[in-house]
């Protein structure tokens, strides 16, 4: 779920899906081709991707949305009304952005103030690496359900376990991918989530009728990812007991550990529990942990500067590094504050950008009927819905599209051949929600890939839950498994 709590204000379940009738499906696919060219021969030809001062997926995008804009005024779609779609995608992610920022400051503040350090301290002794990733989705997944978040997981107890996982010695991008694959099945199968009800609005069905629909697909896939990720503990090499004592040593040298400094998190799921919006309850986690450091770490603060004031202003805004005598920590123990998510804010705003125009030329609408048209079987209409939510997530760059337009495109389709709504918000979900975070310029791949500080390349593959999701949507419609038909009353 994208933690955006302006969702109703934004009217996404009435956005008008705008379409263009002069565009044929070969014009609107020329904007894609030319995005997913450049993006390939940046991935494989340019070396360190450092084209353009390393903001080459931002460049790539805005050159996207160039040729999309070149596509429309030639079908005669006026530049106004591009501007006004631009705009409208840059308004929905003004919290999502502002959420970002905070996230930067809370992982300064918390830093500095010794929370993480202390998550980490304890989390080693608690956590054992034969058992650490398993752990881990299930922890992020109870947490996602509770508060109806996978971003406010991530930010949480997910940064936390990418830090006591890299202490252990395990890859960021297995941590990360267990983290995310947890946090979208709790994401999933929350009442709280807006994606979860989003999905059975769209389809015309309602919640728990989908959420318990929800649950012959997404149960099974859960399994599978937890025995993938116990077989592949089995195979990694991680730190021994003599590692971690030394590394237990050095956290209690440096930092004043103590459970007190838990009261900061544990504030901030409450708020979260309690449906305090996300920019006020991470908010309050900046400033309690703020408070926290001048009271239980006053000689980090006076180490990183001549006032504890002027420390926490850089823990919120730029970069942040405490250095100790282990190599990993020091890498650990480093922040870059607000600052550290420009990066990512500007590609969700070039992301926006395109899908804008996109959107506004009618090619968005286009590619989705293009699919509709060949959907001749039962199988054919999961599996044209199945490429429709992915193919949005990568030319949108938004999972709320994602779910908002292939609803109303398939909703009919699904009523003709007598399918239940619940079987489209099923697959809404199962392959729009949880794919978002594997592309690298969606809103929810940029926030993911920002807060835990690994790239979408490197937990891909350990995002076993996200990808495995849209197979097995497929494999019980394939096999008609659970197939639900409508019933007449």
């Amino acid at each position: 779920m994208q933690d955006n709590d302006n969702l109703s204000k934004i009217d996404i379940e009435d956005q008008k899906i705008i379409d263009n009738k002069e565009l044929n499906i070969f014009e609107a696919l020329i904007p894609v081709v030319i995005l997913m060219g450049l993006l390939a021969y940046n991935i494989f030809f340019v070396e360190g991707q450092e084209w353009f001062g390393g903001y080459t997926n931002q460049i790539i995008l805005l050159m996207g949305g160039v040729a999309a804009a070149a596509v429309g005024l030639y079908n005669k779609v006026s530049f106004n009304v591009m501007l006004k779609e631009i705009w409208e995608n840059l308004r929905s992610v003004f919290v999502p952005i502002m959420i970002l920022f905070l996230v930067g400051a809370l992982a300064g503040t918390w830093l500095v103030s010794g929370i993480i350090p202390a998550m980490v301290y304890y989390g080693l002794q608690v956590l054992n690496p034969s058992i650490f990733l398993p752990a881990s989705v299930i922890i992020a997944a109870i947490i996602s359900i509770a508060t109806g978040s996978s971003w406010t997981t991530s930010a949480t107890v997910g940064i936390a376990l990418i830090g006591i996982g890299t202490a252990l010695g395990i890859p960021a991008g297995m941590i990360a991918g267990a983290v995310i694959s947890g946090a979208y099945f709790g994401d999933k199968m929350s009442p709280l989530s807006d994606t979860t009800n989003l999905a059975p609005a769209m389809a015309g069905t309602d919640l728990f009728t989908h959420i318990k629909y929800m649950t012959i697909t997404t149960v099974p896939t859960l399994i599978i990812t937890l025995i993938a990720f116990g077989i592949i503990s089995t195979t990694i090499d991680t730190t021994g007991d003599a590692d971690v004592s030394g590394l237990l040593s050095t956290i209690k040298t440096t930092f004043n550990i103590t459970p007190l400094l838990f009261i900061v998190p544990a504030a901030v799921i409450a708020l979260i529990l309690f449906k305090t919006k996300p920019l006020i309850a991470l908010g309050i986690g900046v400033f309690l942990a703020a408070i926290f450091a001048f009271i239980f770490q006053p000689e980090i603060l006076n180490s990183l500067s001549d006032s504890k004031f002027s420390s926490i202003t850089s823990s919120v805004l730029t970069d942040t590094q405490i250095t100790t005598n282990n190599d990993k920590l020091n890498e650990l123990f480093s922040s870059g504050g607000m600052n550290g998510m420009l990066w990512t804010i500007y590609l969700i705003i070039c992301a926006m950008v395109f899908g804008g125009i996109m959107d506004a030329i009618g090619a968005l609408s286009r590619i989705t009927n293009a699919l509709l048209s060949i959907a001749t079987t039962t199988f054919g209409l999961f599996a044209s819905t199945v490429v429709s939510c992915l193919g949005l997530n990568t030319v949108a760059s938004d999972q709320y599209l994602a779910i908002v337009i292939p609803g109303k495109m398939f909703k009919k389709a699904y009523e003709d051949k007598g399918l239940a709504p619940e079987n489209l918000s099923r697959t809404l979900e199962d392959s729009g929600t949880v794919t978002s975070v594997l592309i690298p310029w969606n809103t929810c791949g940029a926030y993911q890939s920002g807060v835990l500080g690994v790239g979408v390349s490197d937990y891909f593959v350990y995002a076993i839950f996200n990808w495995l999701s849209p197979f097995t949507t497929l494999l019980f419609a394939a096999l008609n498994i659970k197939i639900r038909q409508i019933t007449s009353k």
